[in-house]
């Protein structure tokens, strides 16, 4: 379980850092180079997502509690939710406009969502420390640039293509889960 939780700190440092020390990545960045700065912060996210992987195989899947029984349907919900605004940061469109951290709060909604689900130790280390991470980054960056600007309406067909978008990732993920992660959404 050590390999999994330095995995989920170092992801959630590497991330908050910039927003916390707001003059730290300037610093780098000037000592570095700004690809210099970028390979830094790429290698650390290899070796974050190496730790992730490898700590959530080496840990036993004991169980802390028992989720409840409709937690799977909430999950499933959360997640279509979460895959929405994980990808609404990047085309122009109207979730922006209600939402000043879609990718996050769709990776606060990813995390909450599996631990309805999973109530093993390793979940809640995994699924809530990265949503943990994912409120205290929205929190820290709304500290450091203060004031929110909205961006200006975008077509209702940004909209549909995203909600589409995010709507194709999700059962594309749902039918590869047993695939992917050795466990099935849909059994239980």
């Amino acid at each position: 379980m050590i390999k999994l939780t330095v995995g989920v700190l170092l992801w959630s440092l590497t991330h908050m850092l910039p927003a916390a020390l707001p003059g730290l990545r300037k610093n780098l960045i000037s000592k570095l180079g700004e690809n210099g700065y970028k390979g830094v912060f790429t290698l650390l996210m290899v070796a974050a997502i190496y730790l992730v992987i490898s700590g959530w195989r080496a840990a036993l899947p004991e169980t802390a509690f028992l989720p409840p029984a409709w937690g799977r349907h909430v999950t499933a919900l959360l997640m279509l939710i979460g895959f929405v605004l994980f990808f609404a940061p990047y085309p122009p469109n109207n979730l922006k406009r209600l939402l000043r951290h879609p990718q996050l709060i769709g990776v606060a909604c990813w995390g909450i969502g599996h631990l309805l689900a999973n109530g093993e130790g390793r979940s809640i280390v995994l699924f809530g420390g990265l949503a943990l991470w994912a409120l205290v980054e929205m929190a820290l960056i709304n500290r450091r640039d203060g004031a929110w600007s909205k961006p200006e309406p975008a077509p209702r067909k940004n909209d549909i293509l995203l909600i589409a978008a995010g709507s194709g990732a999700f059962v594309v993920v749902a039918v590869a889960h047993q695939w992917l992660f050795g466990f099935s959404p849909f059994i239980g």
